[in-house]
């Protein structure tokens, strides 16, 4: 009998997990208090980044990064396959541009262990960062090419992954409004009750991946979930694709150009709890970026302006794995900045463990139990 999987959470994890489970032969039942993609899936630039975005050092979190890249081309295939559906993955490559020759002096060293990885990232100076990038600013005086990155459209790729999922038959619950209640069955197995659902949701297991609101459940699992939300905001210009053509990165902002004429710029961050209103001044930091860096942008209106929420944990790295003296409950949240990139590598590890299958890179650095306070291992041990 086919394992029956529930999936609390709709974001880009929550989607990427279901289908990956039910591709399996699981059954899956997806449950999202609000609507499918609504925070941090639906308002990321969708950038596949892991050399721009992981500079200091080829850690634990990098190579979780870096496999999840390799995963791509063979994701992002099965999933237009199966919904039918582009997720205008667009390999661009990537530009980090320096202003000052100081922040330019130590990327002989980053480039070193990057290549070792793949990057295929080369120093480029004034002339052949304009060659590159002709509407840049004449003061960007040099900066780093790579190659292997690139970027999907996130609205197209959430929605690719939703009829994907529903075509392999996974239930999907939108909108079902506030989780009251998690139990976790001493004999086994899971129920999840829901404001809007008329009867508890049962499984055999569970998949935590609420994004920013995951810490809201930690009371029914006996650890600690510090997830809070960071608030992004983001804005984007009209824009031809000969304008810029690459995706852009400087200490202040970063670029892509999105192939439904958009050029989006982002991303202004700052703690505000669950509000997704943007601010003029959080907007007014990226009007003058954009400025800076591309002067065609000066004085040009912006076409559009957003936030989402994401998913922060209190070192940067995401909750993945069982939770330990839980083993029908699994947690994949606190993506941050991460989860379009890293919606296949969890799906992969998530769907593994599922089918209690060998680990095949250690996931420990990012075990779901590492905040736990002592009372609550005392708890969890005497249980």
């Amino acid at each position: 009998m086919s394992q029956s999987v529930i999936i609390l959470g709709g974001g880009i994890i929550g989607l990427s997990c279901a289908f990956e489970a039910a591709r399996r032969g699981m059954n899956v039942t997806l449950i999202e208090p609000s609507a499918l993609g609504g925070q941090a899936s639906g308002a990321a630039a969708g950038m596949l980044a892991p050399f721009s975005e992981n500079t200091e050092q080829p850690d634990a979190f990098f190579h979780l990064c870096l496999n999840s890249l390799h995963s791509y081309p063979a994701w992002i295939k099965a999933i237009e396959e199966q919904s039918g559906m582009s997720a205008e993955w667009v390999q661009s490559g990537s530009i980090n541009v320096f202003m000052h020759e100081a922040d330019a002096l130590p990327i002989q060293s980053r480039l070193q262990w990057q290549n070792k990885w793949g990057a295929e990232a080369q120093f480029i100076d004034g002339a052949q960062l304009r060659k590159l990038e002709p509407m840049i600013a004449q003061s960007a005086i040099a900066g780093v090419f790579t190659q292997k990155e690139s970027h999907v459209y996130a609205p197209k790729l959430v929605a690719a992954l939703e009829e994907a999922c529903r075509t392999l038959g996974v239930v999907i619950l939108p909108h079902a409004g506030k989780i009251e209640e998690v139990v976790v069955h001493q004999s086994g197995g899971v129920s999840v009750y829901a404001e809007a659902i008329a009867k508890p949701i049962h499984g055999d297991r569970l998949v935590v991946s609420a994004g920013a609101w995951s810490g809201e459940y930690e009371r029914w699992f006996g650890l600690s979930i510090p997830i809070h939300p960071i608030r992004g905001q983001i804005c984007s210009y009209e824009h031809q694709a000969s304008e810029v053509r690459h995706m852009v990165f400087s200490s202040q902002a970063y670029w892509v150009g999105k192939r439904n004429a958009r050029l989006v710029c982002g991303a202004s961050e700052d703690v505000a709890g669950f509000e997704t209103s943007v601010t003029e001044r959080g907007i007014a930091r990226l009007i003058r970026s954009s400025n800076k860096l591309f002067p065609f942008l000066e004085g040009k209106e912006t076409a559009h302006r957003w936030a989402g929420l994401r998913p922060a944990t209190r070192d940067g790295l995401p909750l993945l794995g069982q939770v330990e003296g839980m083993p029908a409950v699994i947690m994949a949240a606190g993506h941050y900045r991460n989860g379009i990139l890293l919606s296949p590598i969890t799906a992969h590890i998530v769907a593994d463990i599922l089918e209690e299958k060998q680990e095949k890179q250690s996931i420990s650095r990012f075990s779901p139990n590492r905040f736990m306070t002592i009372a609550q291992k005392g708890r969890l041990s005497s249980s």
